[in-house]
């Protein structure tokens, strides 16, 4: 098989690593790739928004299948005109991906459903909101969202009234992220603990994967503002088989269900962000794609060959009495990012160590922003630059893994959190002292 990977970060890299070692596959593109990238697969100069080019180059190549990284060319309808042009895509159609592109859209699609999520009010003008604000009585924080797609940047949790107002003005007044300011949610901050959920779905069906957990927070202890993700780790020990159950029948099946009833039928990984509450697991947000960086730890706890499953949910073929086989193992995934981000950041940075980190047992650098000069040195060239994968027997050797590996790794300005997966440690150890 020939396969397309569209996108150029560190969730495409996991995917480019994970395919290659299919014994079904005979050669990778990838558009448009990265420096860890290009050791797997030949990178195309093609943008993931430039939707024709692409759709041409699959056509012209006889893709046998093409698997969509990122939101952008998903909300751009690149799935859509794949599938007119009789190319097999793993990626929702614009119609299903809008549960990700517009979070008013997913909240009413939940109310319409009856899938728990927070309490919310929607205002498409800045004035209604800031007035909103000032007449609000209740306590904080409450969380304030930009209504489109803004790199996982779009949401504030605000403290006071004066950084609630702050965020709708910057969204809506400042424009901060274009036309995805153009309607704010103001909804209800819950309280608990928040896991990542996701489920490979072929358009009725969905079979569920391990649970996983992302850090968005820049700063230790969850401080500073949101990212793109910091870093992650899997399984959840928050998630047992019960919650587990419980998910995936008050929030996934009928997510599915309910976008197959709108005529928005749903091909390829959904991803649920939960709060899980006192009242029981609540739905933060969707995202319709594989994430970013929980990729990087769920792909390397996948057993078998990725690509079989990646066909059968193109193909609405998903074989649901076959289990996925998974790992035992856990794993835990280090971000490591570039001066000033989520803000401003340093690009150009020579990254040293790569192949020395690489080379620790069950260690995986893969590559988020970064490019490769004519003297064959990489530096770096985006706000996340690598994530750092350790995979162990347990959760505490992973971290330890993961970690090992970064200390190896140095580049001018290289930040990254130091607790990545430490809570659910000290969860796990306490569990244990208690003879739970």
């Amino acid at each position: 098989m020939k396969i397309l990977v569209i996108g150029g970060g560190g969730r495409e890299h996991a995917l480019v690593w994970k395919i290659r070692q299919s014994p079904l596959v005979s050669r990778i593109y990838c558009a448009p790739g990265n420096s860890g990238i290009a050791g797997l697969a030949d990178c195309l100069p093609i943008e993931p928004s430039d939707i024709v080019e692409l759709v041409d180059f699959a056509a012209k190549i006889k893709i046998d299948l093409t698997v969509i990284g990122p939101e952008l060319p998903l909300n751009l309808g690149l799935a859509d005109e794949m599938r007119k042009r009789d190319l097999r895509v793993f990626g929702p159609r614009k119609g299903a991906a809008e549960i990700e592109a517009s979070k008013v859209f997913s909240k009413e699609f939940m109310t319409r459903h009856g899938i728990p999520t927070a309490s919310y009010l929607v205002f498409r003008a800045e004035g209604d909101a800031l007035s909103h604000l000032k007449a609000r009585s209740t306590r904080y924080p409450l969380v304030v969202k930009a209504d489109g797609l803004a790199s996982g940047k779009g949401v504030v949790v605000a403290g006071s009234r004066d950084e609630a107002m702050s965020a709708v003005r910057r969204m809506m007044g400042e424009r901060a992220f274009g036309a995805a300011g153009d309607a704010v949610i103001i909804e209800e901050c819950l309280a608990g603990t928040e896991v990542s959920f996701f489920a490979i779905c072929d358009g009725t069906r969905l079979i569920p994967w391990p649970t996983c957990q992302d850090f968005k927070r820049a700063l230790d202890g969850d401080l500073g503002p949101n990212t793109g993700g910091m870093g992650s780790y899997s399984p959840s020990p928050y998630v047992d088989a019960g919650m587990f159950k419980e998910i995936v029948t008050r929030i996934m099946a009928p997510t599915v269900a309910g976008l197959a009833k709108e005529g928005r039928p749903y091909q390829g990984i959904l991803y649920a962000g939960l709060m899980l509450t006192e009242g029981g697991p609540m739905v933060l947000e969707y995202n319709a794609r594989l994430g970013d960086p929980e990729a990087e730890a769920l792909l390397p706890r996948l057993k078998g060959d990725l690509v079989p499953w990646l066909v059968a949910a193109a193909d609405g073929t998903l074989p649901i009495d076959q289990p996925i086989d998974w790992r035992r193992e856990a794993a835990v995934t280090v971000v490591l990012t570039s001066h000033g981000y989520p803000g401003s950041y340093e690009k150009g940075k020579t990254i040293r160590g790569l192949l020395d980190a690489a080379s620790l047992p069950e260690a995986t650098v893969f590559h988020c922003g970064t490019r490769t000069l004519p003297t064959g040195e990489t530096e770096s060239a985006g706000g996340r630059v690598l994530a750092v994968t350790g995979v162990a027997s347990t959760l505490e050797l992973a971290a330890r893994r993961a970690y090992d590996a970064v200390a190896r790794i140095r580049f001018e300005g290289m930040s990254y959190r130091r607790d990545i997966a430490l809570a659910a440690i000290q969860r796990i150890a306490s569990v244990r002292e208690a003879g739970l």
